[in-house]
């Protein structure tokens, strides 16, 4: 159900422009923003996400010393330039041993979002921060 949008995310990574990794504690953390059309209708439709060209989607995969997906909890928001503020919503999207969290971030054309993000285990914590500007088509 879910290899569609894992084959999806997994292209997204792809493109270095839009895919970031940092290091967070033991963690590798990739992420990336991108607009929600960027996904099949199908795909969007499977997962229940909106898929709009004023709909970005922010995913996130966070990984051990050994490349494990690491289950963790997150919470986070979005802030544009005008000082307007967004709470992020995670969904949890799983396949076979990988783990991806994805949120839905609307936005309008030029948006420049600061994304602030504590992500979170029982062992260790910190926080992903990181700026991406949104285009509509």
């Amino acid at each position: 159900m879910f290899k569609s949008i894992i084959t999806a995310l997994a292209m997204m990574f792809a493109f270095q422009a839009s895919a970031e990794e940092t290091r967070i504690g033991d963690w590798t953390v990739h992420y990336s923003a991108f607009p929600s059309t960027f996904i099949s209708p199908e795909v969007a439709q499977s997962n229940n996400l909106e898929r709009s060209r004023y709909n970005g989607l922010l995913n996130i995969a966070v990984l051990d010393a050994d490349g494990k997906s690491v289950q963790v909890a997150l919470r986070g928001q979005g802030k544009n330039l005008l000082g307007n503020v967004r709470q992020l919503e995670f969904q949890t999207i799983r396949e076979g041993e990988s783990i991806y969290y994805i949120a839905q971030y609307p936005y309008r054309n030029e948006d420049n979002v600061l994304f602030t993000i504590d992500i979170s285990s029982p062992t260790q914590g910190g926080e992903l921060s990181f700026r991406h500007t949104f285009y509509t088509e």
